[in-house]
């Protein structure tokens, strides 16, 4: 089987002309402000992908969505950027629909994301230092016509091209006793919900990371989905499981980016066979390890450890990428990087993963906890 093949075969399978789209635009079209890969992905039900087949989706399991996004990190490194921060809201979605915990109206919401292939941006902390994916990072003030939420996400992807926008608030519990963490689906149309400017790199810039502020926006009580956690009872079956996600699928992604630069390299033969060998080697050792993560997910191996290894698996992998992708550039040679701007735009773009939380550096401290046997931490 040829380099790729195997992930864009899935690519193909589960979101039909997505791969052709992408691979007939021009690199550097797809990367810019304003970059068609977001319709393309909208056109061929890329929004549905982590959607049970029973509601209307495509049914991907982690194997298959860490596939995908390793395939269209591979023509898109924007594209893949901006759709992991999707799936991941979806994935929280799914899980807080498997709970049962809210209202029962978790996967009406999910239904009509795939039916409609509508696309949700993600306004939640992500991984911040000292907090959970669920970790308020907007006001919030419960009124007679439901709860009043303001405040700034920034970077925000797909902000110019979302459908709804899922943050997590604090609100008061039913029956009285204390407050509970809910995410709140905020309609991009909503009034009160603004989109400006925020990335002015031209890395990444198809990915749509800027600024949206939400100012006194009314989110009525049936787009309120309660998740029975705390803000201080630590990190929560759920959110271990969305950071899990985060770190499988946007691993897979930046090695699709890394695998874009390699893929150039195996298919030239001016370069020594040797050469061309060692990075093949060394990149889907790193694919096999991260796709061993996705395998456990799809088993339900979601609990403290599960994190512990997807942390360990995204720095691994993290690595490889930054070994291949400038040895890979070193290969190519200079006229390759000075007559185009695509193998720097690629070489800049796949050290991104670096960039996303939880930075090795600050779990440091908790790694070594961990290892001595005490509970994991998010820094």
């Amino acid at each position: 089987m040829r380099f790729l093949e195997r992930e864009r075969t899935i690519l193909a399978k589960l979101l039909p002309d997505l791969d052709t789209a992408l691979r007939e635009t021009p690199l550097m079209e797809l990367e810019r402000s304003g970059s068609p890969g977001i319709r393309f992905f909208r056109d061929s039900g890329g929004p549905g992908l982590l959607v049970p087949e029973s509601h209307q989706g495509r049914g991907a399991t982690a194997l298959d969505a860490v596939r995908v996004q390793r395939a269209i990190g591979s023509r898109s490194p924007s594209l893949a950027v901006a759709t992991t921060m999707h799936h991941f809201s979806m994935a929280t979605l799914v899980g807080l629909g498997d709970r049962g915990e809210g209202q029962g109206l978790e996967w009406l919401l999910i239904e009509g994301v795939a039916a409609d292939n509508r696309i949700i941006a993600s306004g939640f902390a992500e991984g911040r230092r000292g907090a959970g994916i669920l970790e308020p990072t907007m006001t919030a003030e419960v009124t007679e016509d439901g709860v009043r939420i303001s405040g700034v996400k920034r970077p925000c992807s797909l902000a110019r091209s979302m459908d709804v926008l899922t943050a997590s608030v604090l609100v008061p519990r039913e029956d009285g006793q204390g407050d509970e963490l809910a995410v709140a689906l905020v309609p991009a149309e909503s009034e009160g919900v603004t989109v400006s400017g925020f990335w002015s790199s031209a890395f990444l810039a198809g990915a749509e990371s800027d600024q949206v502020t939400l100012n006194d926006v009314v989110v009525p009580p049936e787009l309120l989905l309660r998740t029975a956690a705390t803000a201080h009872g630590g990190i929560d079956e759920l959110q271990t499981a969305g950071l899990i996600w985060f770190q499988l699928l946007m691993t897979g992604s930046y090695l699709g980016v890394a695998s874009a630069l390699v893929e150039r390299v195996l298919l030239n033969d001016r370069i020594p066979e040797p050469e061309r060998v060692r990075l093949f080697v060394e990149t889907e050792a790193a694919a096999a390890a991260a796709e061993g993560l996705a395998r456990s997910v799809d088993d339900e191996e979601l609990g403290e450890s599960a994190l512990a290894r997807a942390l360990y698996v995204r720095y691994g992998v993290q690595d490889v990428i930054a070994r291949v992708a400038t040895r890979a550039v070193e290969l190519l040679g200079g006229l390759s990087f000075m007559t185009s701007d695509e193998v720097g735009h690629l070489a800049a773009c796949a050290n991104g993963l670096a960039l996303h939380p939880p930075s090795r550096a600050r779990m440091t401290g908790p790694f070594a906890d961990y290892l001595a046997d005490r509970p994991l931490t998010i820094a």
